[in-house]
């Protein structure tokens, strides 16, 4: 099977979170036959919920799709480096690749920050790509906070 990024997937579901005023990241989870199971932006702001970020969102549908709390072999696409919070969920459900856009200097938990998969309690590590689309993921970023400020 040959690869096929689906970070610009991950990029519509960031733009359409932008769009909804929240701020623009986007994830997507693929099975291990390479097919979409899940998607979603961020819905913080409109759940009033702290946990709806996009990645936690896509997750819990992938889940529930799959019947189980844990997803072997799949990926996980994500527009912005995941959070200490993600990244400790990522690893509950066994995500077995992550790919993410723009590092997070103030808020990641993968490369910045507590580096969860480096710690001893992390029970999964997936395998990590970064810079994925990281120019464009950057963009929706800084021209989302530029508009608020």
């Amino acid at each position: 099977m040959s690869f096929t990024s689906h970070m610009e997937t991950a990029l519509q579901e960031a733009r359409a979170a932008g769009e909804r005023g929240e701020v623009p990241v986007g994830a997507v989870v693929v099975d291990p036959s390479g097919r979409v199971v899940a998607r979603a932006g961020n819905r913080m702001r409109e759940l009033h919920d702290p946990s709806a970020h996009a990645e936690v969102l896509a997750i819990r549908a992938a889940c529930a799709a799959a019947g189980s709390e844990r997803l072997p072999g799949h990926a996980l696409y994500v527009t912005l480096e995941p959070c200490p919070a993600c990244a400790a969920i990522i690893s509950a459900a066994r995500i077995a690749r992550l790919y993410y856009g723009a590092s997070d200097p103030k808020s990641g938990g993968v490369a910045q920050g507590p580096r969860i998969f480096t710690h001893t309690q992390a029970h999964h590590v997936p395998e990590i790509y970064d810079g994925i689309a990281a120019e464009e993921s950057e963009r929706l970023l800084k021209a989302f906070f530029a508009a608020r400020r």
